[in-house]
């Protein structure tokens, strides 16, 4: 870990790329694109998209306009799918950069078709079906306005996949077929990373999974079956023994009885540690955990590392706050989130190391 850096991301990309492979293999033979919105979820999205890339991912999707052209700088080939589609005066540099816009309403559709020779640059039409936030309600769709475009699929969103006994997933899926029923044949695109595992209803011709290849668990109601992808560590910055009762941290939240040793370590909430974790949050030193004591603060977080062995407690000493021993989902749980909160919400200055399991 370098000087400058207050933290360090692991990144596994073999397990990034097993955890693809395992969704690509399951959704066959639907094609098996990646969500690397919002910087591939946090991790970084040059190296990201350049192992997918070389596991065959030639699908992916990002959530602006931006996102998609700046993809472009780094790959000629893929199809790069924009979910927020082309918004007004955007429309030349989605057709120029050859990104592929998923058209959520009426008036996007009226805009493609006008400003683009849109039988030429193919695009999405995203059907809701019960989302309610983007997409188009399928009544609204006419024959006319769709023989002037060229769409590479329709689409839709599941509302409670990572729930799979919820009803609602059904429903979702008769009501897009109803809707797709009243077109000419057309692909489609179904499937999120709970979706696709639902089974073959939910996916479609072409899959999108996001959360699940970087770890995170696409259900909510069972055990993960993803491999870990990030580890997140810091290093202990001071080591104090706590002879008299005293308190802890911003607001004397916690009170702490001597005899203890505390630990502070050069990570807060401005790096990725929820505030939300004060007084209840953990870390691993080596094989022992040690709870977070006190209000996590902007760059620090306290630990009582008393029942750790005092040879293992020094200045430098890594502690695991995201990893072998706190899973993503569990670290999430805890601080009343969820896990595409915690991926995103790690701040930069922590240094972000990328791996395979040889390193």
């Amino acid at each position: 870990m370098t000087t400058s850096s207050t933290g360090l991301l692991t990144i596994n990309l073999d397990a990034l790329a097993r955890n693809y492979r395992l969704l690509r293999d399951t959704a066959m033979p639907s094609k098996c694109g990646a969500v690397i919105k919002a910087n591939a979820y946090g991790l970084g999205i040059q190296p990201i998209t350049q192992r997918l890339f070389d596991e065959g991912c030639r699908q992916f999707f990002v959530a602006t306009v931006a996102e998609g052209l700046a993809l472009r700088q780094q790959f000629v080939t893929p199809e790069i799918y924009v979910l927020a589609g082309a918004q007004v005066g955007e429309e030349s540099l989605v057709r120029e950069a050859k990104l592929i816009p998923v058209l959520n309403s009426r008036e996007q559709i009226i805009r493609w078709a006008e400003f683009v020779d849109a039988k030429r640059y193919p695009a999405v039409i995203h059907i809701d079906t019960g989302m309610t936030r983007l997409g188009i309600d399928g009544n609204e769709l006419n024959q006319a306005a769709l023989d002037e475009l060229e769409i590479a699929y329709l689409m839709t969103h599941l509302v409670c996949a990572d729930d799979p006994d919820n009803q609602i997933n059904w429903d979702q899926i008769e009501i897009f077929a109803r809707q797709c029923h009243r077109l000419p044949p057309l692909k489609t695109s179904i499937g999120n990373s709970g979706g696709l595992l639902l089974g073959e209803e939910f996916r479609g011709d072409l899959v999108r999974p996001g959360i699940a290849i970087y770890g995170g668990n696409p259900f909510s109601t069972s055990s993960n079956p993803m491999e870990t992808v990030v580890t997140f560590e810091a290093t202990i910055l001071q080591v104090k023994e706590v002879m008299k009762t005293t308190s802890v941290g911003y607001g004397a939240t916690c009170q702490i009885n001597a005899p203890a040793r505390l630990a502070t370590v050069g990570v807060g909430y401005a790096d990725g540690i929820p505030h939300a974790l004060s007084n209840c949050g953990e870390g691993y030193l080596g094989n022992m955990r040690v709870p977070i004591v006190g209000r996590v603060s902007m760059d620090l977080v306290t630990l009582d590392v008393s029942a750790v062995a005092c040879r293992d407690v020094f200045p430098g000493a890594r502690v695991e706050f995201l990893g072998k021993h706190i899973p993503l989902d569990d670290m999430a749980k805890k601080a009343g989130m969820i896990s595409y909160e915690i991926l995103t919400g790690f701040g930069q200055r922590l240094q972000r190391d990328y791996v395979v399991d040889s390193d």
